[in-house]
């Protein structure tokens, strides 16, 4: 999952669960959604889709407008793409964490089972905070050696990667909170079940 394909086609079948699209307005959703708009092109996006196409993943099927005549093609997800996005949700390693697929893994984080989200989001925090580490101790080293132009890139890189530990922090912290308990009841749950029925519990001497 980790190469530039693999991720914008992950990003292609999670748009067209929602609807089918053609080209042109997939091109503009993964540019708005996944902040793609200064990279990606028609000349990216089209051999995607057509190897989507070879897969099976997609279907393509040829679309004209009353207003111009003009047709166009319009893209949906077939079962087995739906079966191989079902399968890549529930991919947690290295990969997910990295800086190109995170963005288009957590956009999808809705249809992805909270144990996962989970995994996902610790592996980015260990992620970022080894970067953090990294940048300090480069600042360390160089700080005196630099101008205040290179200094101060160097400080914008720590606070934007402090910035997300600090969001990471309280993602993880509210996907624990809605995680069931070890013994897989809530407390709730468990003190109902612990509860007997008022009309059958037995009295003193009764049989």
């Amino acid at each position: 999952m980790g190469s530039r394909n693999a991720v914008l086609e992950l990003a292609v079948l999670g748009l067209l669960h929602e609807a089918p699209m053609h080209g042109y307005e997939l091109r503009k959703r993964v540019n708005a959604q996944f902040g793609w708009g200064r990279v990606l092109s028609f000349g990216s996006l089209y051999p995607c889709l057509k190897a989507m196409l070879r897969k099976g993943l997609i279907d393509a099927e040829a679309s004209t407008t009353d207003a111009s005549r003009r047709q166009k093609i319009v893209y949906t997800i077939t079962a087995e793409g739906k079966d191989h996005f079902a399968e890549a949700m529930h991919e947690a390693g290295p990969s997910a964490w990295d800086d190109e697929t995170f963005g288009v893994r957590f956009s999808f984080f809705g249809r992805t089972d909270p144990a996962t989200r989970l995994r996902i989001l610790e592996g980015r925090r260990a992620r970022m905070e080894e970067r953090l580490a990294g940048v300090r101790a480069a600042m360390s080293r160089t700080a005196e050696r630099v101008d205040a132009y290179t200094l101060e890139l160097q400080r914008h890189g720590l606070e934007s990667a402090e910035r997300e530990v600090r969001w990471l922090n309280e993602l993880i912290d509210g996907e624990r909170r809605q995680l069931p308990p070890p013994g897989g009841t809530t407390g709730a749950a468990s003190q109902a079940a612990g509860e007997q029925d008022p009309g059958q519990r037995r009295t003193p001497g009764s049989v």
